[in-house]
């Protein structure tokens, strides 16, 4: 089975190279846009595709993210209703999320943005230490990142709240919560907000000043979802007045993000290239082979994205 390889972030062929050649007896890749024998591609493997990237394969019957999230495939407008758009599950993924996420709660709960400051002003001075007991986190998004950041921060010692759009059973532990009832519930119990939320029409936007407010004073936050997410500047109103300590950005509404933007150097704000995770080599490459599989059987590839929900 053919599949065209489309990207224009970063170059997808050379970063999963290795991954595509163990299953070049299954799948052929060809880099996109494919000039020659385009009606043969089933597939495509797809990251930020240019608008009309998917005009030039009439056959299209799935297109595989390259990670959780689908929001950047789903708004192609050259996307056809009837392709199959496929995320990547890959537990390794989540595990390095967890990691992730426990540092930057520890970073919060011990100071040591306080004491690297110290180090540069060459003060000895110890802080007050506070037990992860004393720290309630709340994540929102709870599929299957989200409860394995949940039960890895748990098992940390810290109070765990989980925030999904439907109700959800959570794992021992964890408190669930659900609906926009439920997540200002949650916020006024929150300390440290972790988002790892999907981009839709009904998140965009969500992590704002009302967000904030309902919060404990001093908090934090954690942002690994989308940077459409969340409106900068009741951000940094927020970080302003105190109603949050400090905040982790992984991901932004512009990326890269702009050289002579505000968050560079803004000493309450800890930012990374938007590098929180990544899948694997190995799940991608099985991801494809898996959704080749289905699609020669005439069925919906595992993981398939739901349209109606945008995940």
């Amino acid at each position: 089975m053919r599949c065209a390889v489309i990207s224009r972030k970063f170059d997808l062929r050379s970063y999963y190279g290795k991954a595509l050649a163990k299953i070049a007896d299954r799948i052929e890749s060809i880099d996109h846009p494919v000039t020659d024998g385009a009606e043969a591609v089933r597939i495509a493997l797809a990251w930020h595709p240019h608008p009309d990237a998917f005009e030039r394969y009439p056959n299209l019957k799935a297109v595989c993210t390259i990670g959780a999230g689908a929001d950047n495939v789903l708004a192609c407008p050259s996307l056809p209703p009837h392709v199959n758009v496929v995320r990547v599950v890959d537990p390794a993924q989540a595990e390095m999320m967890a990691g992730f996420v426990a540092w930057h709660v520890i970073w919060h709960q011990r100071k040591f943005a306080t004491y690297m400051q110290q180090q540069r002003d060459r003060i000895w001075r110890r802080l007050e230490q506070r037990p992860a007991s004393d720290v309630p986190v709340s994540i929102l998004g709870y599929g299957k990142i989200g409860e394995r950041v949940a039960t890895q921060l748990a098992g940390l010692g810290f109070p765990v709240n989980v925030w999904s759009r439907t109700p959800k059973s959570a794992a021992p532990g964890l408190r669930a919560f659900a609906g926009r009832n439920g997540l200002f519930a949650m916020l006024a119990e929150t300390e440290v907000l972790v988002n790892l939320l999907p981009l839709t029409p009904e998140t965009r936007g969500l992590i704002d000043a009302e967000v904030f407010s309902a919060m404990k004073h001093g908090g934090y936050l954690i942002q690994t979802g989308r940077g459409e997410q969340m409106v900068e500047a009741d951000l940094l109103a927020a970080l302003e007045n105190g109603q949050l300590s400090g905040a982790s950005l992984d991901v932004f509404a512009v990326e890269p993000l702009p050289a002579d933007h505000i968050f560079w150097h803004h000493p309450q704000i800890l930012m990374t290239p938007h590098d929180a995770c990544d899948v694997s080599f190995t799940a991608v490459a099985n991801t494809l082979v898996a959704t080749a599989a289905a699609i020669e059987a005439g069925e919906i590839p595992p993981h398939a994205v739901d349209r109606s929900r945008g995940y």
